[in-house]
Order: structure tokens, then sequence, then C-alpha cells
């Protein structure tokens, strides 16, 4: 059984009658995959505006997904982030869950749930980082949170990568000045729940779809495998 439809049998009750009227039930029943981004309270969540599309595209053109094409926004205080099959979260600034928050992003990932978190500074001394891994010291404890080996299951899901593509806002020196060589991770009974870059893939992917034919290479095909390894681990 994949992720999607153990979220989908597992959290169906927690979201109940509430979720039947709602636009994100209609993406269970129709979609295999529809993108959810979480806004919170603290910092800044909407960011990236036009990364969504870009990779929702992809998926329709790589793989046999039925994909949402319209991307999913909701607070993670809301009951109903509970049965997306993949969530989203980013941002420059600070991350500090309220009660609400803490609750929904615990019970997600401990329920079979996978976000995939992008620290926009890509500086691992930025606010972002270090105010998100407190967060995450703090519900799942302070060894939780560690680096991914390059044979993860994450760079082989669908495209065959050596470990983490670099992107271009590391190479030309913003943030820390590094390029990051490894992305971390937090596994819940041996399933990775949390995904987390200090990469600022988001920014590189946030562009009009439309300009990927002038790209030498396709530099979405990353978000590809993510989202097919949260779909199918």
């Amino acid at each position: 059984m994949n992720r999607a439809r153990f979220l989908r049998l597992m959290l169906g009750a927690a979201v109940g009658a509430v979720a039947a009227r709602v636009p994100l039930a209609r993406a269970a029943a129709d979609y295999d995959f529809w993108f959810t981004r979480l806004k919170y309270d603290s910092g800044d969540w909407d960011v990236d505006q036009r990364m969504p599309a870009n990779l929702i595209t992809s998926l329709i053109d790589y793989t046999h997904l039925r994909v949402d094409p319209k991307e999913h926004v909701l607070a993670l205080a809301d009951p109903k982030m509970l049965a997306a099959p993949f969530c989203y979260l980013a941002g420059h600034k600070l991350v500090e869950f309220n009660p609400d928050e803490r609750r929904n992003f615990e019970r997600y990932v401990r329920n079979g749930g996978f976000v995939f978190v992008d620290d926009c500074n890509h500086d691992i001394d930025g606010l972002f980082a270090k105010s998100f891994e407190a967060q995450m010291a703090k519900i799942f404890g302070a060894k939780a949170l560690k680096k991914l080996p390059n044979k993860h299951p994450v760079y082989r899901s669908f495209f065959v990568f050596d470990g983490p593509p670099a992107t271009g806002f590391e190479l030309n020196g913003w943030g820390d000045d590094l390029v990051h060589d490894y992305l971390k991770g937090i596994e819940i009974d041996g399933r990775l729940g949390i995904l987390y870059s200090n990469k600022d893939y988001g920014c590189e992917w946030d562009y009009d779809w439309r300009n990927k034919r002038f790209l030498a290479e396709d530099n979405t095909k990353f978000g590809v495998n993510i989202v097919m390894y949260a779909l199918n681990s």
C-alpha cells in the first residue's frame, strides 16, 4: 500500500464530514496527486508562487499520475491538511508554530504524511533554518533531523541522481555562500516523513513553465522524484 492510499484510509476519519464539503475532498476522489502549500502564522509562507504550477506541469509531462492542475493552500492549523498526500512548507523568516499548527504537523507526519520543507535563504545559519530546526527538535527530538545519504531512495524514485542537485542560487553565492551537498530528513518508523532542504529549490523552480524549453536540462526533474517518493514510499 502506498503512502497516498494509507493517508486516505487512516486520516479520513480525522477530516470527517467537514472535508466532504471542501475542494480538497474532491481532489482526493479525482486525482492521485494534488499540491498542498502550508501557510503558518509566523514568517512568510507565500513564496515561490510560480513553482507549484511548474512542478505540476512536469508531473503531467513525465508521469502517468492524475494530477490536479491547481495548487491548494491550507493553513497548517486546519485539520483538512491531514488528508493531503504531499505538503510544501517554505519561507525566509521565522518559523514558530502555534499550538494548533504544532499539533497538526506532528500528527500528520507521525501518521504517514510527507512534508517537503525548503529554506528560501539556503543558509544553514539563517533565521528560517535555525527556527525551523528548533521546532523539529521540540516536536521529534534533538537528534531526529539527520543528513540523508546520497544513496537514499529519493534520489532514484523516478529519475536517477547521485545526490541532491545544486541550485543556481547556491552557485551564485547567495545565502551562506555554500553549496550544500546533502539534504536532511526525519524518519518515522523507517519512513521519511520530512525532507528538508537548505538549497532553495523553490526559487530554482520558480519561473514560467514555458521557459523550461530554454533549459539544457529540466531542473524540476528532482521535484518529480520528491513527489514520486512521497506517494510510493
